[in-house]
């Protein structure tokens, strides 16, 4: 295990007032983690740079001018390593100026968006010659099928950080909801869900005629205004059960990251076997689903025991919170990156 401190500089979309951002995002429980190992991060928002060097406010036209920014700030810095996250507007070219200029450092990038997406697969090879790590969401064979090249690749689990996930909805009896799901456009792309491809609309609108009496709180739902910062902290805290859902299931451990998002306030975490969380995760745990039928039962009983319900949320919650927790999930990113530990050597 690596130990002794580092300064680390964090590329990605960080929050400083010039966009709205979501406070649950990977980026900040990450740089929370590394923080709490005892490493000196300084956080550098690619977008919102790119956005002030621009005289129209634009990241198109302020692309060169966060690069020349951020080797500015890293000559300056010299951090022992530089961590990409989604940081689509730094070029390769200044990767390998960064590499010049400040001799040892360390490059690595973190990508939590499906390998399903040719565009995403198409930004991260884009890096692969230039960085020396890379971390992504997803597991087993589609994983395997980026470390061409033997590429230094691991799995990067979506972490929980309790001074953001910090609802208890287990711990309650009564809540407002008995389901919650979000989704940022119901019918761009249809989701598969057991084999079959579905609009979520009609996905939930499915689970409410079998389940009429069932308290849903929906976002981006039928035309629903979608849930932000505060107002989806507090749903997330109200709701007994939250339906985890990407497009596909058949990507092993790819999931949204609001898987975590679930999890840490204490929903029981509805999510399909198929996704291979049953190799961390017992019945007992989170609510899986092989079938609509099977769902549908589950979230009745969930319904109608809330003594059960408590139970499995309790569990669930404190199972993921040990596994993949901020601290762990930066400390074997570090133990990776430094060579303390091989890229395949999960700790989960």
């Amino acid at each position: 295990m690596h130990t002794s401190p580092l300064t680390i500089v964090h590329v990605g979309a960080f929050m400083t007032g010039l966009r709205v951002g979501p406070k649950h995002a990977v980026q900040i429980k990450i740089s929370n983690g590394l923080i709490r190992r005892g490493h000196l991060v300084l956080n550098f928002s690619d977008r919102d740079v790119a956005r002030a060097c621009s005289p129209f406010g634009s990241r198109k036209f302020g692309r060169r001018g966060v690069n020349k920014a951020l080797l500015a700030f890293c000559k300056q810095q010299r951090p022992d390593i530089l961590l990409l996250g989604h940081a689509d507007m730094i070029d390769s070219a200044t990767l390998m100026e960064v590499r010049h200029a400040v001799p040892g450092v360390r490059i690595a990038q973190w990508n939590v968006d499906p390998l399903f997406e040719e565009d995403n697969v198409r930004r991260i090879q884009g890096k692969l010659s230039v960085v020396d790590n890379t971390f992504i969401s997803t597991a087993g064979k589609p994983l395997d099928a980026m470390r061409a090249g033997s590429h230094a690749m691991s799995f990067l689990p979506n972490p929980v950080d309790l001074s953001v996930e910090t609802g208890r909805a287990d711990l309650a009896r009564d809540l407002a909801y008995d389901l919650f799901y979000a989704c940022g456009h119901p019918s761009r792309p249809l989701r598969e869900i057991c084999g079959q491809e579905w609009n979520m609309d009609e996905f939930i609108g499915l689970i409410g005629k079998r389940l009429p009496n069932l308290r849903m709180a929906l976002g981006g739902i039928g035309g629903r205004p979608h849930l932000h910062g505060a107002r989806y902290q507090d749903i997330l805290e109200s709701s007994a059960v939250g339906l985890n859902i990407s497009r596909r299931a058949d990507y092993p451990l790819y999931t949204s990251d609001r898987i975590a998002h679930l999890a840490g306030n204490g929903c029981v975490v509805a999510i399909e076997r198929a996704t291979g969380y049953t190799d961390y995760f017992s019945e007992d745990e989170m609510l899986f689903f092989s079938s609509l039928d099977e769902l549908t039962d589950k979230l009745g009983r969930f319904a109608a025991e809330p003594d059960l319900r408590m139970r499995v949320a309790e569990a669930g919650r404190a199972r993921y919170v040990a596994r993949f927790n901020e601290q762990a999930v930066a400390q074997f990113m570090v133990d990776v990156i430094m060579g303390a530990c091989a890229p395949e050597d999960l700790p989960w």
